[in-house]
């Protein structure tokens, strides 16, 4: 069962764990959206008011001065959906142009923290591919330098990294590259 509630938005807490830091274009773009079109998604909070999603909509809310919210309480087994009784999708320009400023704020606004990343304690490997993982975390000096000797064997004419989720598949790969002839050895041991 849904309940609803008033207060007021200084009453939620910002993720002081944030990984999105943002960025200057993207927030401008939020606190435009907000103040031509008014708020057109909500945010998300925990059972003590700690904001979960939506902490750059909150941080421009209170710019643009939308104190009051709306609390719909929830258990998560039903989606909860804003409705503007002011808008018509079909008709109203504005509600066209507060669908495209909402997700393409959120595009531009997003800018990760890698190293607010790496202290949560959740597997960023649900969230992100091998090959983005290593953007946001760029390798190491010392794993640069292996990379840097491997590049330049004289035999070396290509060069492709594969991951594996443990030692034993590193090892059971470079066997079975062995069996096949091709040359191959680890770059992180």
């Amino acid at each position: 069962m849904s309940k609803t509630k008033a207060v007021k938005l200084k009453e939620l807490t910002p993720d002081r764990k944030n990984a999105n830091k943002g960025t200057e274009r993207g927030q401008k773009m939020v606190e435009d959206s907000l103040r031509n079109y008014g708020a057109g998604r909500s945010i998300l909070i925990d059972k003590h008011g700690r904001i979960i999603a939506g902490n750059k909509t909150a941080e421009n809310a209170a710019a643009v001065g939308l104190d009051d919210v709306i609390v719909v309480q929830t258990d998560g087994t039903k989606l909860v959906a804003v409705q503007r009784t002011d808008l018509d999708l079909e008709s109203d320009k504005a509600a066209k142009e507060l669908a495209i400023a909402d997700n393409r704020a959120g595009q531009v606004d997003l800018a990760w923290d890698a190293d607010v990343l790496k202290d949560l304690d959740v597997d960023l490997n649900k969230f992100w591919t091998s090959t983005e993982l290593e953007s946001l975390f760029p390798a190491d000096e010392e794993e640069k330098n292996k990379l840097k000797d491997l590049a330049q064997d004289d035999d070396l004419r290509y060069q492709i990294v594969i991951d594996c989720k443990d030692e034993a598949e590193q090892t059971s790969m470079l066997d079975r590259f062995g069996t096949e002839g091709i040359k191959a050895k680890p770059l992180i041991s």
